[in-house]
């Protein structure tokens, strides 16, 4: 059994358990300009349980099962065979390999979705559906909707709700399963080798773009999907722009390069951040102010452990950043008091981390019952604090500014502590100027 039909089966056993059935669309194919498409990425609770990659085509899942079956129900509504727009467009599975090569029950034209679906959904309650992503497609389904409602006069039971899917699938995909950890590791993996070779290959003259494409190509090498968002290659004073996507500067002797760059393995992100010197060695202020950042980032870390809180990571890793922005001078005053009045925000002004899976930023709910939430054996989070000193920050001397620096980690909760699934990347001053160094006989101009 695949991984996918395994969360395919979980969540049959939790929709059984809300008495609902589920659609789950694809993504649509997106257009970039005119008549050209970006690559297609199916939509991530959709491949989630099925593992299945073609546009047009939709999920839905029958706990009750349908018609005379009444064991639980998967169909898949597909494109079908075309020799024509295979030719032009590349092979379908189709209709007949589907349900062995996906393992769903049954597999039904694309064309018949919005004739069958009333059918298919007679008898349940709610219908797990995402609602805002395609206006016509929620108009269709909405008339599905009401048309059941309507036979409640004959005795039919029809959904009283169109259901968002957070509380039930997005649950399930926060807690990684053993299949899912194979591949995230193997995402950590491709990506440590990418940042360590852009450490070495780094020097003055050089321009960021060079060292994205040095990633992304190293991404791609290794069989990747490519990268997992925009990779950020921001040198000197861009690493103070979070977001920083142009990549397109020149590299100067004497400044940091922020690299934060995750590869894609089979539609699951790695999300990694480290932050080296252009020529190599760090000066006196850029090491000052990455170690507090790496001390921070380790505190984070140790508080990744089962029944401490997501907000007590960013918490732990807040305190040693405010603290050391007082040990640099760069801040005044009782810490406590400090963190109470936000008064690091110009230098910090991000949270510590976020849930990571087949999303960069993944599904799952970050407080329960108003607070908080618990960590628990198989949630992934980056840990990720930095700091920021913007270069027209007057409040600062000068031999401050500009300078950015983030350190970022893929993190599993375990039953007993935690497992960083990117420590094979360089993070350690001693480790970035090494593998900094390791470049100096191999660069080429």
């Amino acid at each position: 059994m695949s991984i996918y039909q395994e969360h395919r089966a979980a969540y049959l056993k939790r929709l059984a358990e809300l008495g609902a059935a589920a659609v789950i669309p694809t993504a649509s194919e997106k257009t970039r300009n005119h008549d050209c498409t970006y690559r297609f990425r199916p939509h991530s609770d959709f491949w989630y349980l099925t593992g299945f990659a073609e546009p047009g085509s939709v999920l839905v899942l029958l706990p009750q099962g349908t018609g005379d079956e009444d064991s639980p129900r998967s169909v898949l509504f597909l494109r079908e065979r075309d020799r024509l727009k295979e030719i032009w467009n590349g092979r379908r599975l189709g209709l007949e390999r589907a349900p062995e090569a996906l393992g769903v029950d049954e597999a039904r034209p694309i064309e018949d979705l919005w004739d069958d679906l009333p059918q298919l959904l007679k008898g349940y309650a709610s219908i797990v559906y995402r609602t805002g992503e395609e206006e016509d497609r929620d108009r269709r389904m909405l008339e599905v909707t009401n048309r059941l409602r309507s036979m409640a006069r004959g005795g039919v039971v029809g959904p009283a709700a169109l259901v968002d899917p957070a509380p039930s699938l997005h649950e399930l995909r926060l807690f990684k399963t053993p299949g899912e950890l194979d591949i995230m590791r193997r995402a950590a993996a491709i990506t440590a080798e990418a940042h360590t070779s852009a450490m070495a290959a780094t020097s003055p003259g050089r321009n960021e773009s060079e060292i994205e494409a040095l990633i992304e190509y190293t991404f791609r090498l290794r069989r990747s999907t490519g990268p997992a968002y925009t990779s950020i290659v921001a040198g000197g004073a861009n690493a103070c722009i979070l977001h920083y996507v142009e990549n397109d500067m020149p590299l100067v002797d004497g400044d940091l390069l922020l690299v934060d760059a995750g590869a894609e393995v089979e539609y699951y992100a790695s999300d990694v951040t480290r932050t080296w010197p252009v020529n190599g060695t760090f000066s006196a202020e850029q090491r000052a102010v990455y170690q507090v950042v790496l001390d921070a980032q380790l505190a984070a870390i140790d508080h990744c452990r089962p029944g401490n809180t997501f907000l007590g990571v960013h918490e732990a890793a807040l305190k040693k950043l405010v603290e050391g922005l007082v040990g640099l001078g760069l801040l005044e005053g009782d810490v406590d008091a400090l963190i109470e009045d936000h008064a690091y925000d110009r230098f910090y002004m991000h949270k510590t981390g976020h849930w990571l899976g087949l999303d960069v930023h993944d599904q799952g709910a970050y407080a329960e019952d108003g607070s908080s939430r618990k960590l628990q054996p198989g949630m992934v989070t980056t840990v990720e604090p930095g700091i920021y000193i913007a270069e027209d920050d007057e409040t600062v001397e000068a031999r401050w500014r500009g300078i950015g620096v983030r350190i970022e980690d893929d993190v599993l909760i375990t039953k007993d502590g935690c497992e960083n699934l990117t420590a094979a990347i360089p993070k350690t001053i001693e480790e970035v100027e090494a593998a900094c160094a390791q470049g100096e006989l191999t660069r080429v101009g």
